[in-house]
């Protein structure tokens, strides 16, 4: 009897075994922390252009921008426009644009932007245009924007003025 009772021991941890090695945890992919929404891109030949969306942020802590790049300008800034002796002036964003949990922030004509400084491939309307934001802490987030044209937003502007 104790044949019997010894291969159904080994029959048990053998299977006992088989469903260990074959529940190992699966990996989930990471949720990006930040996504956007209604992207675009207001056309240009060449000089300064401007991006535009609204930055979502799906995560359940602040999440901060620190730098952008695109495939249409070499140079890039984050900048944001503000009252400067009375008058509206737009100007790099020290320390970014910190995206609050679960909260949202508009880049618009007018307002925060990312800012194409030397747009060296044309963005013509219908054209898309690859942005990568990069993250406090290193992550990035990439972005395709539709080039779009805008009679607004022809503000001048003048490097250190931050």
């Amino acid at each position: 009897m104790s044949l019997p009772l010894r291969t159904f021991g080994a029959a048990l941890l053998l299977t006992l075994a088989g469903c260990g090695a074959s529940a190992t945890p699966s990996t989930v992919p990471a949720q990006p922390a930040l996504a956007v929404k209604d992207p675009w891109v207001k056309t240009a030949d060449s000089g300064m252009s401007a991006a535009y969306g609204t930055v979502l942020n799906t995560t359940g802590k602040d999440v901060t921008i620190v730098s952008v790049t695109s495939t249409a300008s070499p140079v890039m800034e984050l900048h944001e426009t503000a009252m400067v002796d009375g008058k509206m002036a737009m100007r790099p964003k020290d320390g970014g644009f910190t995206i609050p949990a679960n909260g949202s922030h508009e880049f618009k004509p007018g307002g925060d932007h990312f800012m194409l400084m030397d747009v060296k491939t044309p963005v013509k309307p219908g054209d898309q245009v690859t942005f990568t934001l990069t993250l406090q802490g290193g992550d990035t987030v990439r972005f395709t924007a539709l080039g779009k044209d805008f009679a607004g937003g022809n503000e001048s502007y003048q490097p250190g003025m931050g």
